[in-house]
């Protein structure tokens, strides 16, 4: 999902304010150096800041979904890697564990309908419960 681009709503006041001025005098002077060339040439400085920030944002969107085809592709390699490694020597062999595979003697068969999962819990004191919330011994 792409990120979101940013848009100023103060950007966007202070254009609409500066066409407005200009209407009054293209060369406005308040004092204090608030220009109408100083208040256009910051308002450019704001848009060409917001312009390099969301090509930036595009420029990392791109380099985001390159890094996770270049991941997917490196998960693929370390499981063809993996298989060739079986393949050649064996999956019972030493080197296939070597390679950071289990190797097949070594693996557990779980029972049907049994739980992977081990808890390390003791069990509960608890025996039962009465359909009134009292225990019952």
């Amino acid at each position: 999902m792409a990120r979101l681009k940013r848009t100023s709503q103060v950007l966007e006041k202070a254009a609409r304010r500066a066409a407005s001025i200009t209407s009054i005098d293209p060369n406005l002077d308040v004092n204090n150096g608030l220009t109408l060339f100083a208040y256009s040439s910051l308002i450019e400085t704001m848009r060409n800041k917001e312009n390099s920030y969301n090509t930036a944002l595009s420029n990392l969107d791109k380099i985001y979904r390159e890094m996770l085809e270049t991941e997917q592709q490196l998960a693929d390699m370390t499981e063809h890697i993996l298989m060739g490694i079986g393949a050649k020597y064996g999956k019972s062999s030493v080197e296939y564990g070597m390679a950071g595979g289990v190797p097949k003697n070594q693996r557990r068969k779980g029972l049907r309908g049994e739980s992977p999962i081990v808890s390390n819990e003791p069990p509960s004191m608890i025996v039962g419960v009465n359909s009134n919330g009292k225990v019952k011994a």
